[in-house]
């Protein structure tokens, strides 16, 4: 039996509706539900298992500890929501229906407070409720006719959109309406539509690096997508934050120049990725996409340019639109630039750490195909033996690899039983140098896909 999704897209529209005093109303009414939320939490001292690591060589082991911690258990029993219900209720003069929508979203927002507490990215302090929107709930609204009728006061109170002249009206026919988010001054509509998964037929392992993503699938072969582009996008509003910044403390009217050109950059790189991560979906249709689960709070160091290029990046972003417009599966990090994906060893990094070498069986590969084909044999359940890696990565490449001349690459014939640094043929003939450019994209600018 096939499991059923939905995929979702959003749009906005421009309203002109004064409604600060609900906006005021609900943020109150949701911050009310926090703080009755909070003030009920149940701290339990649990042991918590830590470890830091120690150097031994060139290798590093952890060494494990128990802390005592405080752990929040939030009330979620019936009794008690229905006692907050009536509790926000004695006050709120508006629809009930969007008290039901306060405890919803407050339980959200604890739920995702208590998840980052647990890893230790938020300290003992209750969330408070900053931004103006209100959720509203199907039951209420009615979209008919192509138009959209908000209740805020029963038989009072209405607002009313329409969507016959909306630019996104074709794209959305036949789809359901979902959940809308009202603001200030624009409503932000979802549109939901059920679709019934398929299985995929093709997988690809995503190595995820500072200026390109690196994938690898049998079929595929190495990919290689270049994200000079969007760094570059980071590093130019980088320069002219430091400008301003350096004059902004004598002219505090320039300050507004800083907020400006961040929230430039962000819808930069939004629609960057947008594009990137539609391309890659066109290209390879009915695929499961596999990408580390990385974290950059482990990530930083005393190094204050690492730190930069870090925070640079947009992985947790190409993961997250990469989910609704197609299939992915996360796996875990852990040395997958450094284990050996024929004998599972460690490998040991030469060229500046570009090219990685086994110490133990000699495959030398470049360090991001060696974490591309890690993540693939991970998302497979395949653990690194030599028999795998003949029957995954070597025997299903062979009937694969062609004769491109770009640019002046293209593949080489080497006998014997040499490694090549891409991607090494253990039985001799033709074996690929480096990959070759596929996609050149004037939509995308500077963005290129390589494919061996």
């Amino acid at each position: 039996m096939q499991r059923s999704s939905y995929v979702i897209l959003s749009y906005k529209i421009k309203h002109n509706y004064d409604i600060k005093d609900f906006l005021n109303s609900y943020r109150y009414l949701l911050q009310k539900a926090i703080d009755v939320i909070w003030d009920n939490i149940e701290w339990i001292e649990r042991k918590q298992k830590n470890y830091y690591l120690i150097k031994q060589g060139r290798r590093k082991i952890r060494k494990y500890y128990y802390v005592k911690r405080l752990t929040p258990i939030i009330p979620k029993s019936r009794t008690f929501k229905r006692s907050l219900r009536n509790y926000l209720l004695e006050d709120w003069e508006y629809a009930s229906h969007y008290v039901d929508s306060a405890i919803k979203t407050a339980y959200s927002i604890i739920n995702s407070w208590r998840r980052n507490y647990l890893k230790g990215k938020r300290k003992r302090k209750k969330p408070i409720v900053k931004r103006k929107f209100v959720r509203v709930k199907e039951t209420l609204y009615v979209y008919r006719d192509d138009k959209i009728r908000i209740t805020i006061k029963p038989r009072q109170l209405y607002l009313e959109f329409d969507l016959s002249r909306a630019w996104f009206k074709r794209r959305v026919e036949g789809w359901n309406l979902g959940e809308l988010i009202l603001k200030g001054d624009e409503l932000i509509i979802t549109f939901k539509r059920e679709l019934k998964e398929k299985k995929s037929s093709e997988r690809i392992g995503w190595d995820l690096n500072k200026k390109t993503i690196d994938g690898f699938s049998p079929k595929y072969g190495w990919i290689r997508v270049d994200l000079g582009y969007l760094y570059h996008i980071h590093r130019i509003y980088e320069i002219k934050r430091r400008r301003i910044q350096s004059i902004a403390s004598k002219k505090s009217s320039l300050k507004y120049l800083i907020s400006k050109y961040g929230r430039k950059e962000k819808n930069k790189a939004k629609d960057y990725v947008h594009k990137l991560t539609t391309l890659l979906t066109r290209i390879f249709p009915n695929t499961l996409h596999g990408f580390e689960d990385l974290e950059k709070q482990g990530m930083y160091k005393r190094s204050k340019k690492h730190n930069r290029d870090i925070a640079k990046q947009n992985w947790k972003q190409i993961i997250q639109y990469m989910t609704y417009k197609s299939r992915v599966k996360l796996v875990n990090p852990k040395n997958t630039s450094s284990t050996c994906p024929m004998c599972g060893e460690r490998m040991l990094k030469l060229r500046k750490g570009q090219v990685v070498k086994c110490k133990k069986c000699g495959l030398t590969l470049d360090r991001q195909l060696c974490g591309a084909i890690n993540i693939y044999l991970k998302m497979c359940g395949f653990t690194p033996s030599p028999s795998t890696f003949y029957r995954v990565v070597t025997r299903k490449m062979i009937p694969q690899w062609k004769v491109w001349m770009s640019r002046g690459r293209g593949v080489t014939t080497k006998g014997g039983k040499g490694h090549d640094m891409t991607l090494m043929n253990p039985r001799g003939g033709p074996s690929l140098m480096n990959p070759k450019g596929l996609i050149d994209q004037k939509l995308l600018m500077s963005m290129k896909i390589y494919q061996t």
